[in-house]
């Protein structure tokens, strides 16, 4: 598969105190990635307001939307969307969607099926997912939920009353296998998405998100998955989100040594999270 990595630095549809890190996070990854095969799309400086849709910072939100729908309409290769939060996913996957019908793996430790009405933070990247079914770009049934264990109640509500699958690691292959099945027995050719927000990992395991949960996947479980659904289904689009970085701390004169241990310590577990992140990535592009 020829790839090419889409880096989008968008923090503003970030709920989380570390939204600013995402900005961070996605400059962190793209410094790992190969130049000729890596486009970055502009993220505006400001907030952005809500024009009206009760969305904390649409306006920018939506600007890098049509930004990075134009990007993904120049490209011939199969896009890798880099975040930035994970409203960037809604241009990837309206994006896949006009090769076929999407089978979407969500690999997350939240499901994002908020509306603007039910959000208790009434930031975008938790309404991400509910904004492409209400759209009708993926539908409820060929949504695979993996990982996700943090659910405000309308979004349990929705899963219930929707259909949608919560899966297992080993189960994957199958139920992907399933949705590829009952998309060809409709006469429409499938294809698949697989979305990847960081936080769907156990934090012993990746801390550097802005929502860690507990009780979360290890990294051979989340590449296996991976691997087990491109098995079935032809990959037309990935993303990688939220990584948010902690902040290291600068020695000055008149620091203590301790202060300088401490930016040692986040140097090395920045360090460790982008190998994890290289691993994630192998695992959806090649």
């Amino acid at each position: 598969m020829s790839a090419t990595f889409v880096v989008v630095p968008q923090w503003q549809g970030s709920g989380s105190s570390r939204a600013m890190r995402l900005v961070d996070g996605a400059a962190a990854i793209r410094a790992d990635l190969p130049s000729s095969a890596t486009r970055e799309i502009e993220v505006p400086l400001e907030a952005g307001d809500s024009e009206g849709t009760g969305i904390l910072r649409y306006s920018s939100i939506r600007l890098v939307r049509e930004r990075l729908e134009r990007a993904l309409a120049e490209l011939d290769d199969t896009p890798v969307i880099i975040g930035g939060d994970c409203g960037v996913e809604y241009a990837g996957i309206e994006h896949a969607s006009r090769a076929g019908r999407v089978v979407l793996l969500w690999a997350d430790a939240h499901a994002d099926l908020n509306t603007a009405e039910s959000s208790p933070s009434k930031a975008f990247h938790g309404m991400v997912l509910r904004s492409l079914v209400d759209a009708g770009v993926v539908a409820a049934a060929d949504v695979l939920l993996l990982g996700v264990r943090d659910l405000d109640d309308a979004e349990a509500q929705f899963i219930e009353a929707s259909g949608m699958p919560h899966v297992t690691a080993s189960e994957v292959g199958d139920r992907v296998a399933e949705r590829v099945a009952a998309a060809r027995a409709d006469g429409v050719e499938p294809v698949l998405y697989v979305h990847v927000d960081l936080d769907v990992l156990d934090p012993s395991v990746f801390g550097g998100v802005g929502f860690p949960a507990p009780f979360g996947l290890a990294l051979d479980e989340l590449t296996g998955a991976v691997a087990a659904a491109r098995a079935h289904a032809t990959l037309i689009g990935a993303g990688l989100t939220e990584f948010a970085p902690a902040p290291t701390r600068e020695a000055v004169p008149g620091d203590s040594a301790g202060a300088i241990d401490e930016s040692d310590e986040a140097s090395g577990a920045a360090s460790d999270e982008l190998t994890v992140i290289l691993r994630i990535l192998a695992a959806l592009s090649r």
